[in-house]
Order: structure tokens, then sequence, then C-alpha cells
């Protein structure tokens, strides 16, 4: 029996109509033409899907190939984006029958994990997904934000000297900045690598997406051994009634190799002149600039939800990571819509510390008849397995179950991770 809503990829050919299903299921108001030219730019056509009725599509889903950053290695991970369904047609299973195909699709491809922004936090643990990382919201206001540089910072092996500060151009500055965020990027788990390709699609700063600021602007720091952080920001001018600078800076990105760079940087941006208040998105929930300012509260913090990450091969997912301490455990996971990650499988691991470099790849995760001694779902193991959300956190709540006395202690304290999980941006 031929399905309800048949699926398969789009042809180039085929961009703007599935584009118009996005703008209509996401409310958008940018322009179509440069919209969908920005984001050709990283779409894999053959990672497309869409949902038909008849001839019209009506639902849509795209997958990205990206290699991300695991705690202790990295990974190959489809990164989820563009997950919609036609107003007129929710409701239907169209949803659901996409996330299957896609699904099926990325396990075919030896992508041992998924991940996602979620547009709506509640939608997405039904198809396995466990929030993975969070991160903050910071809004400080004028003179509230004076950043000393640490002490620490010029202790023995670090770059403790104060950098150089320059403005450059963004495009211009890429090289820079791409040495920078590779440098973070290799030692915190959830940040994907980038390309030319990604570095072109972060950068562009059309008029139309910049909600009444200028232009984006970029503010490296480095020394004669290169660069060592970098933010990329904009600004809104304004003024309050009684005449004192009321502007805003956004920072949109912000990255450090060092603390002196990291404080240098965040002194500078917070202490702009004509500048009323600094917003910083998305930043780590472990950012150091908390630590920094005399008083934290001034940073309004506000947490959030980042990436969700599913994992859709057990065994070569827990495999690819490695792990705090040493652990031995027998898992039992549930999982609904990849029946071969169901069922009760042995973890062992040395540790990341013990044996050296090569027992950090005796890590392994096979199927097994004993016991179980920790049950949950896969969603579950999705949220932890980064090492930012806590498997005992997550017991607490009910959501596992402990079968041996001490067996959740011992995997929660081996899948947590320093630094925190962090993705900077959306995709």
């Amino acid at each position: 029996m031929a399905p309800a809503y048949p699926i398969r990829p789009v042809s180039a050919a085929e961009s703007r109509a599935f584009y118009r299903v996005l703008e209509h299921a996401f409310n958008a108001t940018y322009p179509t033409e440069l919209e969908l030219e920005h984001d050709l730019g990283i779409t894999e056509f053959d990672r497309t899907l869409a949902a038909f009725d008849h001839d019209e599509m009506v639902g849509t889903a795209i997958a990205l190939s990206l290699q991300m950053t695991v705690p202790g290695n990295a990974a190959a991970v489809a990164g989820v984006t563009g997950v919609t369904v036609l107003p007129s047609h929710r409701r239907r299973g169209i949803l659901t029958s996409l996330m299957r195909r896609q699904l099926a699709d990325v396990r075919d491809r030896g992508e041992p994990i998924a991940a996602l922004f979620a547009a709506e936090a509640g939608i997405y643990g039904r198809y396995g997904y466990g929030a993975a990382t969070a991160e903050l919201d910071l809004t400080i206001r004028r003179g509230e934000g004076t950043v000393p540089v640490p002490a620490a910072a010029a202790g023995p092996g670090g770059r403790g000297s104060a950098p150089r500060l320059r403005i450059a151009d963004p495009k211009e500055a890429t090289a820079e900045l791409a040495a920078v965020y590779g440098s973070v990027q290799r030692g915190r788990p959830g940040m994907p690598a980038r390309d030319d390709r990604w570095w072109e699609h972060l950068l562009w700063d059309p008029e139309h997406r910049r909600s009444g600021s200028g232009p984006l602007r970029c503010l490296v720091a480095g020394d004669g051994d290169g660069p060592r952080g970098y933010a990329l920001y904009s600004a809104r001018p304004g003024w309050g009634d009684d005449g004192i600078p009321a502007g805003t800076l956004q920072v949109r990105e912000l990255m450090a190799t060092d603390p002196a760079a990291h404080a240098a940087i965040w002194n500078d941006v917070l202490n702009r002149d004509l500048v009323g208040e600094v917003r910083a998105s998305m930043r780590p929930v472990d950012d150091p600039l908390l630590h920094l300012l005399a008083d934290r509260r001034r940073a309004r913090p506000r947490l959030a939800d980042g990436l969700w990450i599913r994992l859709v091969s057990v065994p070569e997912a827990l495999t690819r990571r490695r792990y705090a301490c040493p652990v031995d455990v027998v898992i039992e996971v549930a999982d609904d819509l990849l029946a071969e990650n169901a069922g009760r499988w042995r973890l062992r691991a040395p540790g990341a510390l013990a044996g050296g470099p090569a027992a950090q790849h005796a890590v392994s995760c096979e199927r097994t008849s004993a016991a179980a001694e920790v049950t949950l779902p896969v969603r579950a193991l999705g949220a932890a397995y980064l090492g930012g959300t806590r498997l005992a956190d997550l017991a607490a709540a009910g959501l596992v179950r402990e079968e041996r006395p001490g067996a959740v202690a011992a995997l929660s304290t081996a899948m947590s991770w320093e630094p925190a999980p962090w993705c900077p941006a959306g995709f």
C-alpha cells in the first residue's frame, strides 16, 4: 500500500518550492531569494527530504554532514535542520514519518549521532533526542562590566601578557578567526568543525538580518605568536529621553584561547562609548566572565536549552567518546524508532587518564545477556552524551532507573566532562 504522504529527496530545481514550505512553517519575513541563495551554500540535496500530498510539498527535513567534537574525540554527526510541516497538514503523522525516514538515512550513512536545535522544545524528545547542552543569554548594562585580567593568567605555561586588540573586517580576518575557533573547538564537546563554506555562512550580514543594528564588526586579540581571540558584534545606536547614550552592542560570537585574551576582549566590548547595554546570546554555561564580574548578577544570565543529541548507533556513539573515569556497567536502552539500539549493552572504559593514549581506545560497548544495572530511554543517553547533562539528575527526575545500587552514580561520573559542552551557533 502506497504511503499517504510519500517522502523523497528534492533536487536543486525544486529548491524554491522546498523553501516556501519552510517560510510558511516558520512565519518567515526575510526576502525569499536572498535567503534561498544563502542557504544553498550549505544545502546537500541528497540529504533533503520532502513529504508530498499528491504534487504539493507539505513537509521538509534537512541533514547536514558535520564533524563535531565529543568528549575526548570527534565524530561524524548529522546536523538536523529545516524540519517543518505545513500548517494545513499538521496532526497527520507527517512529522513522525519524516523523522523515521531521516533517522534511517543517517544510520545507513554510518553517522552514529544526530543533533539539532529545537524551535519548540516539546517536540523532539519523542523521537529520541535529549537536551545535551545548555546556553546563557547575558545582558550587562553600562558601568557594570569592568573585567580584571585574572592573576592566574600570568602563571607558568600561560600566555599571560595582555594581547593587542585591533578592529578588523570580519571577512578579511577569517583565517585568524578560524585559527582561534579551531583551537577552542578541538577541546570543547558540541562544537562542529567549520570549513570555508561555514565561515561564509556565519559571516553573511545582509541588512534585513540586522534588526536595526550596524554592520557586523570584528575585534581580534593577538600577539607576535598569532591570534588569541576574537569577538564578532554589531551595535545599534540609541539615546534616552534624558540625553544619556542608550546604544546596544550585540555580541554574536566571542572566542579566546587563554584567560588573558578572554578578559581583554570582554573588557573592551563592555566599556565601549555610547553603549548603554551589551547583550551576548548562546554563551557557554561555564563562561569565565561570570567569575570575573564583581557582581555576577549584573550579567542577568538566562538559561536555555541548546543542542539536542540523538544516538543513532548506541554502541558506535558510546565507543567514539572518552570517559572521565573507569566504568564497567550494563545499561538497558529503550528505543522505539531504531530497534537495533534497544536491549542491554555492557559499556567498559578505562577512563581518560588511565594507561595513557593507547588505553583511551580500549572503550567497548557490546551486547550482553547480563542483568541490567541502569535502565534508560535513548533520549536520556543522548542528553548525557556530551558530558553536560548528568545522568544522576535525570535519575532524580525519574527518567533513569537504577537496578544496582551505585550504578547510576558511576555511569554519571564517567560520562561527565570538562569543559561543559557548547555549540556557539545554530545550523
